[in-house]
């Protein structure tokens, strides 16, 4: 039987309000599951994912496990 390798993860952490940010902002949040300050998900680690990351910065952080 071949076994499936494990997908890397990200886990990230939401410590800023998107109050008083664009929209699309916001909307990138919400795509990587996040609303609220405080809340964390992992996350497969993907390009997409990556960029979504880089695109609000300012308002999440990469949380080493």
């Amino acid at each position: 039987m071949a076994e499936k390798k494990s997908a890397k993860t990200i886990t990230i952490e939401q410590y800023a309000s998107p109050i008083r940010r664009p929209e699309h902002q916001r909307a990138t949040l919400v795509g990587l599951g996040l609303n609220k300050v405080g809340r964390r998900r992992t996350l497969k680690d993907t390009p997409a994912v990556r960029g979504m990351v880089d695109k609000v910065s300012h308002m999440v952080r990469v949380v080493e496990d």
